[in-house]
């Protein structure tokens, strides 16, 4: 099999909100979407101080897509218009299926204002097709020893799989449209080579360290572009790394976006204005 060829590597924007650290790995003025990854935002990794506000995500909604959670540090506290509600900590995951509507809140669990501590999250918002744009919402909690890791490389490569599948093994996340997402935890020096059939895009971003992948290095908050020339990713962990993979195949539909919306027409995003602003998100 063919090493996949590294087209780009793109550094993350900075995009602070209030005092929460930020960088926008997409859209930015790099790339604009990995169809079906829309967005990444990287919040952290930075420290609260005791009596701290905590995240600053209160009510909104959202139509059309998935958000996926990935807690690295501190908590979430999630709930919903749907009756779901958890606190989800260090190297804990949540996906959330909008469909066709929800509104949820993101905040820090009382516990985290008041002691404060170290925070890092990131948020990878995931596509529907048009057919399931508008599926009935859901919601997935998972504590840290609710997912699988495997350890490779003599165990200086540990993989934290989510969803999808990972030689004969599966995550816990059952997905709609079959999307694998896992996280990397390397050691210096570490190397982990990774299968990917060659018609998926691949979402690659480096959290923090340093990679070498297929040759070509990547540093922390640099999202990694590929072709579609092979399926093989051959790592080299040239310093302690995280790193966020995931792939699905592509949908190929149109893509409008206002805001907390994510639609194929914009027709449908001004439905979905109406429907939210007369309170029809099943509240």
């Amino acid at each position: 099999m063919n090493a996949r060829t590294v087209k780009h590597v793109f550094p993350a924007v900075r995009e602070d909100i209030a005092d929460l650290q930020t960088w926008r790995a997409i859209p930015t003025q790099y790339i604009d979407h990995l169809d079906p990854f829309l967005f990444l935002n990287h919040h952290g990794r930075q420290v609260y101080p005791p009596g701290n506000r905590g995240l600053p995500f209160g009510p909104h909604p959202h139509r059309g897509f998935e958000t996926v959670t990935f807690i690295l540090e501190g908590d979430i506290a999630h709930r919903d218009n749907r009756g779901h509600e958890s606190v989800i900590g260090p190297q804990g995951v949540q996906w959330m299926t909008a469909g066709r509507g929800l509104v949820h809140s993101e905040t820090s669990s009382e516990q985290f204002k008041r002691t404060g501590g170290l925070l890092e999250v990131l948020q990878l918002w995931v596509n529907l097709p048009a057919r399931l744009k508008m599926t009935g919402p859901r919601y997935i909690g998972l504590q840290a020893n609710d997912i699988p890791v495997f350890a490779e490389d003599a165990g200086r490569a540990v993989i934290q799989l989510i969803s999808g599948a990972w030689q004969d093994k599966r995550g816990p996340v059952q997905t709609l449209t079959d999307v694998t997402c896992m996280t990397l935890r390397l050691q210096p020096d570490s190397v982990l080579q990774l299968s990917i059939p060659a018609g998926h895009n691949v979402f690659f971003y480096v959290v923090r360290g340093g990679v070498q992948v297929n040759r070509q290095a990547a540093g922390a908050r640099h999202l990694v572009d590929f072709a579609h020339d092979g399926e093989q990713l051959g790592l080299t962990a040239t310093q302690a790394s995280l790193v966020l993979l995931c792939h699905a195949a592509p949908f190929g539909e149109p893509i409008v976006a206002h805001g907390p919306f994510v639609m194929n027409t914009q027709e449908e995003i001004l439905q979905a204005i109406s429907d939210y602003q007369a309170g029809r998100f099943e509240f």
